[in-house]
């Protein structure tokens, strides 16, 4: 039996999920049409990822998963549209069912992670070889070609695995329902709770230090927007009084030891993406099962990009210094570079460092 929730998708006690489209009562004869709930979803993470998107991604020829975002973007704007038609014209006024069109569309979006995350991590590890010398206008079509090539064949595995069909379901309660198999991505649960899992593991030890190095590296971040505008600045011949100042005032507060380059990149990436982390991982918490045409979206792709460009500029900028040729994206990676690898590296005070943690922790040399 299914359990009985106010939301219009419902999880089965044999792990399916299903979307509910209406729900009836004979006896009474109240009877309720979840298409306007199922249009609200959609409008809502369509806005989501619109957000996220504008914020994240400001050059679309920069790299791969960028393409993908806004093609998950369209994808959330087709989706829209046509629950929008169903909806204001009726089911029978559409060739294609609603329960048709949820099921391969919610397998579609189960298929498209893994081989974004592939080809992702292709475009990469090209980066900086005599493969990425191209022109913006060759890197925007690669792109396009890419993409279309990743939802081609999460399409033709829809196809060819989906079997839509609608389900009437009987509650205890007398109550009727009439529903639809769609699918969930059990990778995005797994992939968020390992990364969750390993940034935890990252940080908690050096728990005591990290607001130093929140502080220090906005204390970075700060200098060089500073410096950025006063070479902009052709005026500009002296340095500026708060420039003078805090770095005064950091010459006296620079007593503690630096964090190392994996444990600073880290930091960065939790910085901007821990919220998002933690929301999901509630989630899963409390079994909140969420259909793949939801939990593919724009906020994972891009958490899982700036993953990515930091395994990259780590892997890249560990020996040779600051890798620079990397696209634009939300996480600091320079400014944590620099405060990993400054030129000046004092103990902490005895009241925050502990000597014995260097032993404790392996990390600590990462």
């Amino acid at each position: 039996m299914l359990l009985d929730i106010p939301v219009f998708l419902e999880t089965g006690t044999d792990f399916k999920l299903l979307a509910i489209f209406e729900k009836w009562n004979d006896t009474s004869g109240f009877r309720i049409d979840n298409t306007a709930k199922c249009l609200l979803l959609m409008l809502f993470k369509f806005g989501m990822d619109t957000v996220v998107f504008l914020l994240c991604s400001r050059k679309l020829y920069t790299s791969f998963l960028n393409m993908c975002s806004l093609s998950i973007v369209l994808g959330d704007l087709t989706m829209v549209l046509y629950v929008t038609a169903v909806w204001l014209l009726g089911p029978e006024s559409s060739s294609v069912s609603l329960c048709y069109f949820l099921a391969h569309t919610s397998a579609a979006f189960k298929a498209l992670p893994l081989p974004m995350i592939a080809m992702g991590i292709t475009d990469y590890c090209i980066e900086g070889t005599h493969y990425a010398n191209k022109s913006s206008l060759y890197k925007v079509l690669r792109n396009v070609v890419l993409t279309l090539l990743v939802w081609m064949l999460a399409v033709i595995y829809s196809v060819a695995s989906t079997k839509a069909e609608l389900i009437e379901v009987d509650y205890v309660t007398g109550i009727k329902a009439l529903a639809c198999e769609v699918k969930e991505s059990t990778f995005i649960t797994y992939f968020i709770l390992g990364v969750f899992s390993a940034v935890i593991l990252m940080i908690v030890p050096f728990s005591t230090s990290i607001p130093m190095w929140v502080r220090e590296a906005d204390r970075l971040s700060t200098s060089r927007e500073e410096q950025d505008n006063q070479r902009s600045d052709l005026f500009t011949s002296t340095p500026s009084k708060e420039t003078k100042s805090s770095e005064e005032n950091y010459v006296g507060e620079n007593n503690w030891l630096r964090p190392p380059l994996g444990l600073s990149l880290t930091l960065g990436f939790a910085l901007i993406w821990m919220p998002y982390l933690t929301l999901s991982v509630a989630c899963v918490a409390f079994d909140l099962a969420l259909p793949a045409y939801i939990s593919v979206n724009v906020f994972w792709l891009e958490c899982t990009n700036s993953l990515l460009l930091g395994v990259v500029f780590w892997v890249k900028s560990k020996s040779l210094g600051p890798y620079s040729n990397l696209p634009e994206n939300v996480c600091a990676w320079h400014d944590f570079w620099n405060l990993s690898k400054g030129s000046w590296q004092q103990p902490l005070p005895p009241a925050v460092f502990n000597p014995s943690e260097e032993k404790r922790n392996p990390l600590f040399y990462i």
